[in-house]
Order: C-alpha cells, then sequence, then structure tokens
C-alpha cells in the first residue's frame, strides 16, 4: 500500500505554507498519529478570505473553457493517485479499503460531472410584453457567480462531500475557503495540492484545517457571500443562525428508514439493507437506521437480517475482507452503546451485537424499541438499525414521516401505484424504490427537509445555489 508523509501542509491562496505541524490525525484503527498537518490560525483564515476577495472579480471572468480544463485536470490528478487517495481515506477514517476506492471514483465523478456542466451555464430570453404598458420591452437573465464561498466539510466522506462543494464552485467562477473535518484533513489537503498545479487567479482557493472552536470566521465573516455546511444538525441551524445576510446550504443528519411491502424481493432487499445499514460502519446520514417490514413477511426477514449481520466480518480497515471497521471516534462508540443499552433497558430487543471495544461498535439490530427512545428517533451514524413491522401501508408511511428529519427514505415494493403514493406523501428530499435510502448518484438533486437541511446538492443544483440570477431589461421601441 502507499505511504503517507509525516507531514502535510495547508493551503493559503493557492500556496502550500507550513506555518506549524500543531494538528495530529490518527490512524482510526490504531488511535497512532499518523500524519500530522499544519492548522490555520485566525490570521490565516483572515488572509484566505481577504484573498478570496480579492479572487472575486478574476474569477467571474474565467471562460467556461478555462474553468472546464481546471476541473478536467483534477479528474486527471485524481485518476493517478488513486491508490494514495483511497489509502488516506482508509487511514485518517478508518473506512474499509473497498469502501475507500468507492469513495474515490465518486470524487473523479463529481469532478467529471462539474467539469461537463461549467459549459452549461444558461439563462434565459423572456418576453415581457404580457400587458399594453410592456410592449416593446424584452428582457434577458443569465446567472453569475455569488462571490467568496465558505465550506465546512465533515469526516464521514472526506473526499466526496468536499468535492460537492469545490467542483461546484470552481463550475460558476466562485473563489472559496474550506475547512475540511480536523479528524479526516488530508483528502482535502490533497484536493488542494492538485488544484494548486493549475492557473487559477490567486486567491481562488484556501484550504485550511482549524479547530471548530477557532473557525468562528467562516461562518460570521461579511465578506463571504455563501456558507455550504454538511454535518450535524444540532451545528447546522447554529451556524446558520450565526451566519448573517449570506446564502445558507445545510445537508445535514438523519435517520433513514425503508420500507419493506409484502411483495418486495428479500433476497435483492437484503442484500440492500444490510449495505445501507452498516457501509462504513453506519456514518452515513443517508444509512438505513429504520427498517420497517410488513406483518406478512416480518419474521422471515428479520431471521435474514440476524443471519447476515452476524456473518459481516469486522476489523482492520485495510484488510480487503472487512466490512465493519472503526468508529470514528472511541466517544462516537461510546455514544451510540450507551443508546443501544438504553433501548434495551426500555424493553428492546437485541437481535445480535451491541458489543463495544473502543471505537469498535458490533453491527447491532434491535426490535420492539419504544417510541421515545434516542435510538429510533435521534441519528445513530453508527452500526445500529432498528427493525419495526407493519400491517396497513398508510401507517408505514406515517412512521416514516414521524421523524424530525427528512434526508432521503426507501421503499421497496413492485406496486406501481404505492411507489407514486409514497412519492407524493413521504415528507423526505427523495424516495428511492426498490434500493435503500444510501442510494445516491452525485448528478441527482440531494438534500433535505424538516431537520435534514436546506437547498440541494449534486452538481447542476449546487451551481444554482453558488449563483446569483442578473437581469437584462431592453427597450426596443
Amino acid at each position: 500500500m502507499p505511504s503517507l508523509k509525516e507531514t502535510y501542509p495547508l493551503y493559503l491562496n493557492n500556496k502550500a505554507q507550513q506555518p506549524n505541524t500543531d494538528l495530529e490525525v490518527t490512524d482510526k484503527f490504531t488511535g497512532k498519529v499518523a500524519f500530522r498537518t499544519a492548522l490555520a490560525t485566525p490570521e490565516i483564515i483572515d488572509q484566505a478570505i481577504a484573498g478570496a476577495v480579492q479572487a472575486t472579480e478574476p474569477m467571474a471572468k474565467l471562460a467556461s473553457y478555462q474553468r472546464q480544463a481546471v476541473l478536467q485536470h483534477c479528474v486527471d490528478r485524481f485518476k493517478e493517485r488513486f491508490d494514495e487517495l483511497a489509502y488516506a481515506l482508509c487511514v485518517e477514517a478508518g473506512k474499509p479499503i473497498k469502501d475507500s476506492e468507492g469513495e474515490v471514483t465518486r470524487l473523479i465523478d463529481t469532478f467529471r460531472i462539474a467539469a461537463e456542466e461549467s459549459v452549461r451555464m444558461y439563462g434565459e430570453v423572456m418576453p415581457l410584453d404580457i400587458s399594453e404598458r410592456a410592449k416593446g420591452y424584452q428582457a434577458i437573465w443569465k446567472r453569475v457567480p455569488v462571490g467568496p464561498c465558505s465550506f465546512i466539510s465533515p469526516f464521514n466522506f472526506p473526499l466526496n462531500l468536499a468535492a460537492h462543494k469545490v467542483a461546484p464552485a470552481i463550475a460558476v467562477g466562485c473563489p472559496f475557503v474550506m475547512k475540511p473535518a480536523s479528524m479526516t484533513p488530508l483528502g482535502a489537503i490533497i484536493m488542494g495540492e492538485v488544484l494548486a498545479e493549475t492557473d487559477l487567479p490567486e486567491g481562488a482557493f484556501s484550504i485550511l484545517p482549524a479547530h471548530r472552536d477557532g473557525a468562528d470566521m467562516f461562518t460570521e465573516d461579511e465578506r463571504l457571500k455563501l456558507l455550504s455546511f454538511t454535518g450535524s444538525p444540532a451545528v447546522g441551524w447554529a451556524l446558520k443562525a450565526k451566519s448573517g445576510k449570506k446564502k445558507v446550504v445545510l445537508e445535514l443528519g438523519g435517520n433513514a428508514a425503508v420500507v419493506v411491502d409484502r411483495d418486495a424481493d428479500l433476497d435483492d432487499a437484503l442484500e440492500r439493507i444490510i449495505f445501507g445499514a452498516f457501509y462504513q460502519s453506519g456514518q452515513s446520514c443517508i444509512g438505513v437506521q429504520r427498517i420497517i417490514i410488513h406483518e406478512d413477511v416480518y419474521d422471515r426477514f428479520r431471521d435474514m437480517m440476524v443471519e447476515k449481520t452476524k456473518s459481516l466480518v469486522a476489523g482492520d480497515p485495510k484488510d480487503r475482507d472487512t466490512f465493519i471497521g472503526p468508529m470514528i471516534s472511541e466517544k462516537e462508540a461510546s455514544r451510540l452503546k450507551g443508546w443501544i443499552d438504553d433501548a434495551i433497558d426500555g424493553g428492546a430487543s437485541l437481535l445480535t451485537g451491541g458489543g463495544c471495544k473502543g471505537n469498535m461498535l458490533e453491527a447491532t439490530l434491535l426490535e420492539n424499541v419504544h417510541k421515545d427512545a434516542k435510538a429510533l428517533n435521534e441519528e445513530a451514524f453508527g452500526p445500529l438499525a432498528i427493525l419495526q413491522k407493519f400491517s396497513d401501508f398508510d401507517d408505514a408511511l406515517a412512521e416514516v414521516n414521524r421523524s424530525t428529519f427528512g434526508l432521503q427514505a426507501g421503499l421497496f415494493t413492485r406496486d406501481l401505484f404505492k411507489m407514486f403514493d409514497a412519492w407524493d406523501r413521504l415528507e423526505v428530499g427523495g424516495v428511492v424504490i426498490n434500493d435503500v435510502p444510501s442510494y445516491r448518484v452525485d448528478n441527482m438533486p440531494y438534500g433535505g427537509v424538516k431537520d435534514s437541511g436546506l437547498g440541494r446538492e449534486g452538481i447542476k443544483f449546487a451551481m444554482e445555489d453558488m449563483t446569483e440570477i442578473r437581469n437584462l431589461v431592453v427597450r426596443r421601441n
């Protein structure tokens, strides 16, 4: 496997800087320090924002083909550095190597989509002569970049979720400052290293690892015109409250549900739900947390789930046979272990799992969980899934909607009418039929409602958020 360097820089106004090596990043499986990176001070963050302001006009003036060339360079270099990126992700996030490789593939896809969309910044010609007073008037509108952007990305998909901010910003011509998660900064730093190879105007980007308590400027500085944050609901809504006049895009958490109707292909549903619930140890905002099963197939499907879950291999994420790796920290594993124990104390049945050693939490299935339990109502963000039974389809949809979250939901059914009924009635940003809510393709509109956030990602839709409409009215007579 590739090796990692002992230290990595931050990127300030397009250039690598090594003011210190204050941020220790651990191998999440061994717990040992894997490497160190530079940590941004308030003075460095201020310089980065000032640089982004200076780069606003040069970035906006870049021709479409120039923006496309930058993005295509990234695609090419990420392909060349595929193994390095995957190994770095495996180490810093504890993500099994197969899943890490999958995320690098998505990183490449995301930049490739952005390269394609960068030359499609369309506007529209509008007739205005809707009444006599507007006779002879015509409008033309176009999209223009909003200006300097602030990006805060999470630890669980440190490559691809950073890419969903960086790539559309370059595609529309917005300079940006990015704060990657301090537990997993290396993917974004490598992204900065690749961007530094291009001819972007000075100040076009800064990649600045920083602790949360020292990063208020990413949210509050009025020179920034948009904040895009991916992370926990509590933090996201608090940042929105502090963000002032800037536009805000929030991609927050969930406790996603999947409904298994009695006509579903159970063998197929099993494979997909196991993946959705326990992929990268359940640390996904659209990970399957609630499995709502029709009573006619409940017992059979429960037994299938238990048997399959018990067979999952847990261990070192660098081992290609590993499916369940470590959670991001012992603190997070302990939190979820507490929720599991509380649910059991409240009457839930433990079907399998429940054990915890350090940051290794076993893949866990529960049933008969009390309606008020944290394990059912809050975002688990770990390897836990809860089985529930339904008899009436309306009741199943109501149970999905009972959540305060609304990111995505899944439905396994062969009934066309139920599919459209779910699409109409489920209070979520996306409904996935005959697959899990964990399914995402990087060009689709992705985001949530209720406590799950504001706005949509997916390159085209993020580009809309990072632009504003500028109208031109022409009087022709």
